[in-house]
């Protein structure tokens, strides 16, 4: 493996992630846990129409609410598309600034969904009220846990590379972490046009 001080901005690989055997591997791995990933959502999201009361829906979520926690999420990944761009372009502290706003967006999401859920079950909307509340917390919470999982990633990340930096060995790593990061957003793409929008509109 190559030492991080052999490497300039001029001959670091286009596609550091990529650049070796266990790079490839790692990529390779990602995808088809990715492939399982997604029929888990799969199946959440079936139950969750089979179970759904949009009449309920309707009432009780809060579209502003709702926007302020997509537009937290879209922009993470937004943001985590730059560190990728100065992780290729050989600039570990920017990655990590980069990185260190995505899990402040992440944070910001998550209190805001313990929020939002804390205001449901003071209104009566508990996980074991009907079976659209534990379609829709299994749902909701299942994608939470997904989040905290991958904020928990980065950071571990970042810690634990503060001193190394960015080297071949390094790299596919901070690369998976963000393409799991954008598979989060994604689910919530569908979870926000599903649960949130479908219910608001009736």
């Amino acid at each position: 493996m190559e030492a991080q001080d052999k490497f300039t901005v001029e001959n670091w690989p286009a596609s550091p992630e990529k650049a070796t055997l266990e790079g490839k591997n790692k990529f390779l791995g990602f995808w088809l846990f990715l492939g399982g990933e997604t029929v888990l959502f799969g199946s959440l999201f079936a139950t969750y129409l089979a179970l759904v009361d949009k009449e309920q829906a309707a009432e009780l979520f809060d579209p502003k609410l709702v926007f302020v926690m997509t537009m937290l999420l879209l922009t993470s990944s937004l943001t985590s598309v730059y560190a990728i761009y100065h992780m290729k372009n050989f600039d570990f502290k920017k990655m990590q600034l980069w990185l260190f706003i995505t899990v402040l967006l992440g944070l910001g999401f998550l209190g805001i969904e313990i929020y939002e859920f804390y205001h449901y079950v003071h209104d009566g909307f508990g996980y074991t009220t009907s079976a659209f509340s534990s379609a829709f917390y299994t749902l909701t919470g299942f994608h939470g846990g997904h989040v905290t999982f991958g904020l928990a990633w980065i950071v571990a990340l970042m810690i634990r590379n503060a001193r190394r930096g960015i080297d071949l060995y390094t790299a596919p790593k901070f690369y998976v972490a963000s393409l799991y990061w954008h598979f989060i957003d994604v689910v919530w793409v569908f979870i926000f046009t599903v649960v949130y929008l479908t219910g608001m509109v009736g």
